[in-house]
């Protein structure tokens, strides 16, 4: 019987963290998953009841979320357009053969007749061209497209601008498979519920670990929370498999639950990363932490404040840490540093922006990473 040595850890890391691995970019990578395919399978079959779809120019780990967040879409598409002409492009892609040659205006023509929004697309208008561009850029680093000759930024410019791409074999895979035909669905929500249907009686234990190797954090939702049960229920199990089968240690307080890594793994999208952006978060956290009589959390360890209270706790930081910060930060002002930090809180699920009041709520992960200067910063700065 197969053993889950190091290689299948890094294997496991490295689907959970990437798209798909293809053949043709990562031989070494996609041979390393080969070797360790059926443990692998086994694995992720059992715990997460996720498929894994092993190819012969790629592998796929169809990871398929209990509920869809905003940090899981594309990070670099702007509006609802990027990703509505983003599926004109897909079906475009669908029906050529593999290796087919096609030009910039043909694919803009199919999606200009496929494009399902209100008003038509016009490519005439720069920001229909630059969504566009947006999405020719996403199909070229999933490998759907390849670019033969000239340059999609150009198009931004100009309409008249022309590129000739060649279809790829994985066109034929992005899309997963679904139970029934999707327009059979009316919402996303039956879409996430069909999931449920083939994994009868093994629903919790795939829910939790679902939730605990996706996303940054699972939160204790109430008093009959009954995936957070289970977490606690189940602890010394789960402590034990995460530790025999990944890097990952479980951390499980009151009101959350959290995978972290001692090893700061190539692979791994770890908090905090290199971002300047971060050293306020950290300062940010740290100053919440040393304030809690005056910023208290409530039973689910939640704080709120408004959006006057957190500009002044920036503006009181900046005053502290500013020196320290990256000129951006150090020279922006409070307002646009406060948009950075909320988008990037929001991303990591420390914080939830309160559609109604408009207020924000800290959420209990924040108050697991702190973060400060060297005490003699401020000495060395006067």
């Amino acid at each position: 019987m197969e053993v889950f040595d190091e290689k299948a850890q890094t294997g496991l890391r490295t689907l959970l963290e990437n798209f798909w691995i293809l053949r043709s970019k990562e031989p070494e990578v996609y041979q390393l998953v080969r070797e360790r395919e059926k443990v692998l399978k086994r694995y992720v079959e059992e715990k997460f009841g996720f498929e894994l779809i092993v190819h012969q120019h790629f592998i796929k780990l169809e990871k398929i979320p209990t509920e869809p967040k905003s940090w899981m879409g594309i990070q670099e598409f702007q509006e609802p357009r990027d990703y509505a002409m983003f599926c004109c492009a897909l079906a475009f892609t669908e029906n050529r053969t593999v290796d087919e040659q096609f030009l910039l205006s043909d694919i803009c023509e199919d999606i200009k007749d496929l494009y399902p929004g209100e008003f038509p697309l016009d490519w005439t208008n720069y920001n229909h061209r630059k969504s566009l561009v947006r999405v020719i850029k996403q199909l070229e680093k999933l490998a759907i497209l390849k670019t033969v000759e000239g340059e999609i930024d150009q198009f931004a410019m100009n309409e008249e601008q022309e590129v000739l791409y060649e279809v790829t074999v994985y066109a034929r895979y992005f899309m997963r498979s679904y139970p029934k035909d999707l327009f059979e669905y009316d919402s996303i929500d039956e879409i996430l519920a069909s999931e449920w249907e083939r994994h009868e009686g093994e629903s919790r234990r795939k829910r939790v670990y679902r939730k605990l190797f996706i996303s940054p954090v699972v939160y204790r939702e109430g008093e009959d929370d009954q995936d957070f049960a289970y977490i606690r229920n189940y602890r010394n199990r789960l402590v034990d498999d995460i530790e025999e089968h990944t890097l990952f240690r479980i951390e499980i307080f009151k009101n959350a639950a959290m995978l972290v890594s001692e090893e700061k793994k190539q692979e791994l999208t770890l908090f905090p990363d290199q971002k300047a952006i971060m050293d306020i978060a950290l300062h940010f956290a740290t100053y919440l932490r040393e304030n809690k009589g005056i910023y208290q959390a409530n039973a689910l360890g939640n704080i709120h404040l408004t959006e006057v209270q957190l500009e002044q706790i920036i503006h009181e930081l900046h005053t502290q840490y500013g020196e320290g910060w990256s000129k951006q930060y150090r020279e922006g002002t409070i307002k646009s540093t406060l948009r950075e930090l909320v988008d990037l809180l929001e991303d990591w699920e420390m914080l939830d922006r309160e559609a109604v009041t408009n207020h924000y709520m800290f959420k209990p992960l924040i108050g697991r990473v702190s973060g400060h200067y060297p005490k003699n910063f401020q000495e060395k700065e006067d």
